[in-house]
């Protein structure tokens, strides 16, 4: 088990392999993480969380998860508290639930998780298998409630935001809400969000995939839903066409002095966004990423800047097939 003082220590090193300023390790290791206002509430979350998709799901599946350890601890230690998963991310949910309580993190996380049975064709649920996955999600936690709890990728919102409905009224889910990261199903999603008593939605956006700014993100604000930011390192291979190049020497003047905090800053600027969850295994990527949530949010004028330097970046290689 990784004590506070054990990571303390984890986070100095990795502090400075990262060359992070030491303005911003005092902040984190302080709890100065910016935090938002969950519209319907009030409650504040940090700014920053933790996915559990991509990389955090791959190592979630091998036989050593002390990667996942190291992350969750530096999630809470430095100030996060958001962790977002879902059961079609693997092993994700079993693994982070059973660190969690291994650390005694269980009680300081907000655990954000989904419901999705209805399979890649779509098509109609049974109320019942959702209730089914629901309740995993419950154990693999090992609570009472859950804070939220989002219906994945468009499934069935009839069906399965009705089953939210009442869980959220018999008090044991928090919040509900619906996601989806398919600029396809944006007016979709916009209807439900209308229909609807949404406590969230999570959407796609990113410096270098801004569709969700048109009219999901003002549709939020409007109605007082609150984001969750998925994907917020971009859809065009952001870090293949980055490559070696230094980030901006004038988005240090707003903390961005890696490109991660570039890119997270970006997505968190937003005035609809509650909280950014970029996904991650390697607990200093999770101090630089909470970094994101340090100091200010560029201005007007500093966005418009950061979209010009990603469109003039080159087009990543292609893959080989």
């Amino acid at each position: 088990m990784v004590t506070r003082r054990d990571w303390l220590r984890l986070t100095a090193a990795a502090g400075a392999a990262l060359s992070i300023d030491p303005y911003v390790l005092r902040a984190l290791q302080s709890r100065e993480v910016v935090s938002r206002a969950i519209p319907k509430t009030g409650e504040r979350i940090p700014v920053i969380g933790l996915g559990s998709s991509a990389t955090f799901s791959q190592v979630a599946r091998s036989e050593d998860v002390s990667a996942i350890r190291e992350v969750l601890s530096a999630l809470v230690e430095n100030g996060g508290r958001v962790f977002d998963t879902a059961p079609g991310y693997g092993a994700s949910e079993e693994v982070a639930g059973q660190i969690a309580a291994q650390l005694g993190l269980t009680d300081e996380i907000f655990w954000a998780t989904k419901v999705n049975v209805a399979g890649r064709g779509g098509g109609s649920v049974d109320p019942a298998a959702a209730r089914a996955q629901i309740e995993r999600s419950f154990e693999r936690f090992a609570v009472d409630t859950m804070d939220l709890i989002q219906v994945h990728n468009m499934g069935d919102p009839p069906t399965q935001l009705g089953v939210l409905k009442e869980l959220k009224a018999e008090g044991r889910v928090r919040y509900i809400g619906i996601t989806t990261t398919s600029e396809s199903e944006y007016p979709n999603i916009a209807q439900v969000m209308r229909d609807e008593p949404l406590d969230f939605i999570g959407i796609d956006y990113a410096v270098d995939n801004r569709s969700a700014a048109d009219m999901v993100l003002p549709l939020a604000q409007d109605l007082g839903i609150g984001v969750l930011v998925y994907a917020p390192f971009g859809r065009s291979r952001m870090w293949s066409r980055i490559g070696d190049r230094p980030v901006p020497e004038w988005a240090a003047d707003f903390g961005a002095d890696t490109w991660a905090r570039f890119m997270l800053k970006f997505a968190a600027a937003h005035p609809a966004v509650t909280c950014v969850t970029p996904a991650t295994s390697r607990a200093e990527h999770m101090i630089d990423n909470l970094g994101g949530g340090v100091g200010r949010m560029p201005n007007e004028d500093e966005l418009a800047r950061m979209v010009e330097v990603v469109e003039a970046l080159p087009d990543a290689p292609a893959r080989r097939g």
